[in-house]
C-alpha cells in the first residue's frame, strides 16, 4: 500500500534522511521508533510532500507521488496528523473536523467518527483550543480519517498525554484499522503504545533505518537501547 524507497531528504546542504526504504502492506500498522532529531518527524513531512526529496521514489497502492505536492497526495490516499496536533483552536470540534471533508461529495460527518471518538461526539461544539491534549490528538485523527485514507500518519501520536488517554488512543488506531483495513504508520518513542498498535517495528537512527522487527520478536531491551539517551 506505501512503499518508499531509497529517499534522500535535506535541509539546505545538510542530508538529514540517508536512503530510507521501506514498504507498509495493506491494514498493516508500522511503528517508527527513534529519539527526538534522529528523523521521524523529517520523514513523515517529506512522506506528506511538506518537504521535497532530494532522490527516491514514495508511491500508495501503485502510484507514484513522490513529485505531487501535499494536496495531490492527500486525494491519492494519505493523511498526516503532525506533531503537536495543529488543530483549529477557534473552531468548535464540528468544524475542525468539517475541514477535512473540504473536498468530499457529502460534507457531513460520518457517524462512525463518533463511534470512534464519543468524546468528540459529547464536545462537537466546544472550541478545539478548549480540549485538552488527548482530546486535540483525537479530534486530529477524526479529521484526517474524514478524508478516507488508504495510509494514515501520525507524527508521534503520545506526545504529552497522559497514560489512560494513551491507552484510548491505542484502542481506537486498532478499532480503524479493523474497520477500514487501512494502512497506519506512527512515529512513536513510547515503546508501550507501539507495542499495542504496531506489526512491525522500525528504528530510525541519524536519517537511517537501523532496526526491523516484528512485534512479535521485538526484543524489548534492544529497542529501548536506542531509545535511551
Amino acid at each position: 500500500m506505501l512503499r518508499v524507497t531509497d529517499i534522500h531528504t535535506a535541509y539546505g546542504q545538510s542530508e538529514a534522511l540517508h536512503g530510507i526504504s521501506f514498504d507498509a502492506m495493506p491494514n498493516e500498522t508500522i511503528a517508527i521508533m527513534g529519539r527526538n532529531g534522529m528523523g521521524k518527524t523529517t520523514l513523515f513531512k517529506t512522506l506528506m510532500g511538506v518537504l521535497p526529496s532530494k532522490s527516491g521514489r514514495i508511491t500508495i497502492d501503485d502510484n507514484d507521488i513522490t513529485k505531487d505536492e501535499s494536496f495531490r497526495r492527500v486525494a491519492k490516499g494519505l493523511a498526516y496528523v503532525p506533531q503537536g496536533r495543529m488543530i483549529f483552536p477557534t473552531l468548535t470540534v464540528e468544524e475542525n473536523i468539517q475541514t477535512g471533508l473540504e473536498n468530499a461529495r457529502v460534507r457531513s460527518i460520518p457517524d462512525e467518527i463518533y463511534s470512534l471518538f464519543p468524546v468528540l461526539f459529547e464536545m462537537k461544539r466546544r472550541k478545539g483550543g478548549n480540549l485538552s491534549g488527548g482530546q486535540q490528538q483525537q479530534l486530529a485523527i477524526a479529521r484526517a480519517l474524514v478524508t478516507n485514507p488508504k495510509v494514515l500518519l501520525l507524527d508521534e501520536p503520545t506526545e504529552g498525554i497522559q497514560p489512560s488517554i494513551i491507552k484510548d488512543i491505542a484502542r481506537a488506531l486498532n478499532e480503524i484499522r479493523r474497520m477500514k483495513g487501512i494502512t497506519i504508520i506512527v512515529s512513536e518513542q513510547v515503546l508501550s503504545f507501539a507495542m499495542d498498535v504496531a506489526d512491525r517495528l522500525f528504528v530510525i537512527e541519524g536519517g537511517r533505518l537501523v532496526h526491523e522487527t516484528s512485534r512479535a520478536d521485538t526484543d524489548v531491551s534492544r529497542i529501548k537501547q536506542y531509545l535511551s539517551v
